[in-house]
């Protein structure tokens, strides 16, 4: 039946996927709309539920694949070519260390950039420290980096090695469900493979839809700042409008003439708010204060990575650090696959190296920056900007700049960095969603591509309509559970095929469980099969 509605619509699709995640999505979008204080109400209970009894999990499994990660970088299996072995990179380093920039860049950077780190400075997790002191800055510091370095990346990076590995190395299908060949075997291309694909797809228009929410919220709030603009949820709906339009557009154009621009152009408008924010707030309080942080984050990092709050018995790493890994693990099929794209012929060892590691060093610089600017206001000029984001975090950026300079200007030109994102990334979404939708033999249709677009622009709308941000943060915190279930066996399944591959069993051999157990010492067994 799928395929016959398939080929009468024309699609270039695999149906099977393509129908089940476009349906769960709209009769989302049909029950969200008209019973929206229920649904509210529902994912409410639901994220506290998962949150209560699945939270740890989210900590541990994170923290597991971060080591897991390091540790297969510096193993035997590090010198693994994503590709032929005798096939180098395809990007230069320096030019692959700017697209992982620009992965990095978005609206979690300008959102959070102030409003975390002010957050936990006025409201510490910890019982230790007193709000408003140089020691809640610190804690406030250490706390943002942990949220947005090497644990955030490790969420992008596994799937994106997996992804790498198995389509470049192995010749499968660039998308979720290949990763699980050596355990599944054909069945990636049945029903059970199909599931996967259809979660990894959902995630991704949810996860996205989230970062579109968000960013609508801050939006509104400049556009008040600067304009005027009543804040409520007819602005934030058109806001939302305008966004899907403008990445409607970018996505027909196509790749290199829609998003590439567009990233480009984000780039270098992000880097001239940083630096203006840099230069003219502190420079030297904030050049200091990077090393430090950076020193500081490492020296904390252990404790920090499996903290789950168990003697304290509060709700706080609900709505901080277990939404934040679920929202990251949303988008993880989505900037998989952006890094496997463009990491061809990179060895596990580099490739992990440059993943974890250039984003970590400019994240630390950008939220140095802002959250230094912003507590120096606080602890050294008396201004009260706490309060203001206490109120409403999405007020945090607007009111901090306000405080700067040329004021005005800057905070356009912020409105102008949260829009390319936002539009960057709704229309790079769709065209993942498709690639994650079709056969890899078979070429993008535009009208595809516009589908997802505006399907998540509605799912983005819809969130918005059922309350805001604790709305985003319940729902997120839900959807991505089964995708922290999969990244688990991801990694298992990326191990067992490196094994295969380095006994010099084919990928066959592992989904038929012919491939002798692993030798933690790191020697060939003498049943190998290059010893028979």
């Amino acid at each position: 039946m799928f395929d016959r509605l398939a080929g009468f619509l024309g699609l270039n699709a695999i149906p099977q996927i393509f129908f089940s995640a476009a349906g769960i999505a709209i009769l989302f979008v049909c029950l969200a709309i008209p019973f929206n204080s229920e649904f509210a109400a529902f994912f409410g209970e639901v994220g506290t539920f998962t949150f209560q009894y699945f939270g740890w999990f989210y900590v541990l499994s994170v923290s597991g694949l971060l080591i897991f990660l390091v540790w297969l970088a510096l193993s035997r299996y590090g010198h693994v070519r994503l590709g032929p072995d005798d096939e180098g990179p395809e990007y230069p380093t320096v030019t692959w260390f700017a697209m992982l920039f620009a992965a990095g860049i978005g609206t979690i950077l300008m959102f959070w950039g102030v409003a975390e780190p002010l957050s936990h400075f006025a409201n510490p997790p910890l019982e230790d420290v007193e709000a408003g002191t140089v020691d809640a800055a610190k804690n406030a510091m250490n706390i943002a980096l942990y949220h947005f370095g090497l644990h955030t990346w490790t969420i992008f990076t596994l799937p994106a090695l997996a992804i790498a590995y198995f389509t470049y190395r192995q010749g499968l299908p660039m998308r979720i469900s290949s990763i699980f060949y050596p355990v599944m075997g054909k069945r990636i291309f049945g029903p059970l493979g199909w599931t996967i694909d259809v979660i990894a797809l959902l995630g991704t228009l949810f996860g996205v839809a989230v970062s579109v929410g968000l960013g609508t919220l801050q939006l509104n709030s400049g556009l008040n700042a600067v304009l005027g603009v009543p804040i409520g949820q007819l602005s934030q709906l058109l806001i939302v409008v305008v966004i899907t339009i403008v990445a409607t557009i970018s996505v027909a154009l196509g790749l290199d003439r829609g998003i590439k621009r567009l990233s480009e152009i984000n780039i270098v408008l992000a880097l001239i708010v940083m630096l203006f924010v840099w230069v003219a707030g502190p420079t030297l309080f904030v050049t200091s204060g990077i090393v430090q942080n950076f020193g500081n984050y490492m020296q904390n990092l252990p404790w920090m990575s499996f903290w789950t709050e168990a003697y304290q018995g509060t709700s706080w790493q609900q709505s901080w650090t277990v939404f934040y890994w679920a929202w990251t693990i949303s988008w993880a099929p989505y900037v998989g696959i952006f890094i496997a794209r463009i990491s061809k012929g990179r060895t596990i060892r580099q490739f992990v190296g440059g993943a974890l590691g250039a984003p970590l060093l400019f994240t630390v610089v950008w939220f140095t920056v802002f959250g230094l600017a912003a507590m120096d206001l606080e602890l050294n000029q008396g201004v009260d900007l706490t309060t203001q984001v206490e109120a409403d975090v999405s007020v945090a950026l607007f009111e901090f700049l306000s405080y700067f300079p040329a004021s005005t200007l800057i905070s356009v030109l912020s409105l102008v960095v949260i829009v390319v994102f936002l539009t960057t990334s709704a229309d790079s979404a769709a065209l993942v969603v498709d690639v994650l939708s079709r056969n890899d033999n078979q070429k993008s249709k535009t009208g595809q591509r516009v589908f997802w677009t505006l399907l998540l622009g509605l799912i983005a709308a819809t969130l918005l309509l059922g309350g805001g941000l604790p709305a985003l943060q319940n729902v997120i915190t839900t959807m991505g559970f089964p995708f922290c279930v999969l990244l688990v066996f991801m990694a298992y399944s990326l191990l067992r095929s490196l094994h295969a591959d380095h006994l010099g069993y084919t990928l066959a051999d592992s989904a038929a469980g012919k491939v002798p157990h692993m030798d933690p010492m790191g020697s060939k067994p003498s049943d190998s099969k290059g010893a028979q």
